[in-house]
């Protein structure tokens, strides 16, 4: 007797499960689409645009209007203008109510009719940077200052037709040319790379052995481990500038402390000379963010059994054996998150070097060359490109960490 072959379709209830997921997934997916991919797709949009700050809006005519009085003949001006200097307005259309008590006595340019007290102009083009007034002699019956206050009231309206650089069909590769070209961008990535292995390597050491320290029950123990996690919430802008006062080569007390002693000979202008501003501004990151690794590594290392320690202590292991055979396996998975984490972060970090350094003195890394493109420069599009190079290389980092790096399942 043969065995009836189960039905390979998916029935309705599990077609209607289905459907029922996907719909209460649908909220995360969608914020997850707007606040992550759609700015992503965005910066890669304007990375191959050739956008600088001022052409995030597009062009637009204006205009302005105003009362003017030459002699006894009042004269009605109005001043046009593109907001662009480079790109061009087609098909403009200006509108304008006279007040009561103006009246026009002058001719109108050739582009504007009078339509009972209706002024309306129409100009073909506007090149960038277009910026042109023309007047027209008019009477005013009454006060003038009651008449201005009246054109004040009734601003004309203007449009025009333009190409917005944002949205047209105009790509370009020198955004990519721009941040590949000379040798600035190896050594800026080797920068980069120097700051964050280290900064990142050196926070997780420092993390691991306060955890070590720490993770023993003394009294005050609570009190240091709170004080511990001061460098990681202390505002960022007063710790920044403590440290640049204190390491001051005219007043700061660590280059004094260091002349008395006889380190030094002279003061040394550690953020502003090569390469003690790289190496200042790395031992600012171990010292920023070390509190959060400490956290994490703590948080482990107090869930581990105590059986197993009681186990190599009888069997005569040294505290270095411990740590080595038994300690260390157990952290691996929480270092291994925390490495990335970091690493990511580190990367990504542009406040600490702005405001230590300003990005000089060798400490120029790829996010202060995206705000130096960005808004420095006010190459909106290089800085773009400069931050999907960002992406990538932390793209390649976390395809490359999975690959080989991690250590814990399911990572």
């Amino acid at each position: 007797m043969t065995e009836p072959t189960p039905p390979t379709g998916r029935g309705a209830l599990a077609r209607r499960e289905a459907r029922l997921a996907w719909s209460l997934l649908f909220p995360t997916i969608a914020a997850v689409a707007l606040v992550v991919v759609l700015p992503l797709f965005a910066v890669f949009w304007i990375s191959f645009k050739p956008v600088g700050l001022a052409d995030l809006r597009p062009p637009t005519p204006m205009v302005r209007e105003s009362l003017r009085t030459r002699g006894a003949v009042p004269e009605l001006e109005y001043r046009l203008r593109n907001s662009s200097q480079d790109l061009e307005i087609t098909d403009i259309f200006l509108s304008d109510t006279l007040p009561e008590g103006v009246s026009l006595t002058g001719a109108l340019p050739d582009f504007c009719r009078l339509d009972g007290r209706e002024i309306t102009c129409r100009l073909d083009r506007m090149e960038g940077g277009y910026n042109e007034r023309f007047r027209i002699a008019v009477t005013v019956a009454g006060d003038i200052e009651a008449a201005e206050a009246a054109l004040e009231g009734s601003l004309p309206a203007i449009r025009g037709s333009s190409d917005n650089i944002l949205t047209n069909a105009t790509f370009t590769l020198d955004n990519f040319r721009r941040v590949f070209d000379g040798g600035e961008f190896l050594a800026t990535l080797g920068v980069t790379l120097f700051y964050t292995v280290f900064g990142t390597i050196g926070a997780i050491l420092l993390g691991l052995f306060s955890a070590l320290l720490l993770n023993r029950s003394f009294r005050g123990q609570g009190i240091l481990r709170g004080l511990y996690l001061f460098p990681y919430v202390a505002p960022i802008i007063a710790v920044a500038f403590a440290w640049v006062i204190l390491f001051d080569p005219f007043s700061g007390s660590a280059n004094a402390l260091l002349v008395q002693m006889g380190v030094t000979t002279g003061p040394i202008n550690f953020f502003g000379e090569r390469p003690w501003a790289l190496i200042m501004v790395t031992l600012f990151a171990m010292w920023g963010y070390f509190p959060l690794c400490f956290l994490f590594t703590l948080a482990r290392l107090q869930s581990i059994e105590t059986d197993m320690y009681e186990a190599a202590d009888m069997d005569g292991a040294s505290p270095f054996q411990k740590f080595r055979y038994l300690t260390l396996p157990m952290l691996l998975g929480i270092l291994s998150v925390l490495f990335l984490l970091r690493f990511i972060w580190t990367f990504n970090k542009f406040d600490d070097i702005f405001l230590l350094t300003g990005g000089g003195a060798g400490t120029r890394t790829l996010t202060v060359a995206v705000y130096e493109q960005a808004f420095a420069v006010s190459n909106i599009g290089a800085g773009a490109a400069v931050a999907v190079v960002i992406f990538l290389c932390l793209l390649l980092f976390s395809l490359l960490f999975f690959r080989f790096l991690s250590r814990e399942e399911g990572l």
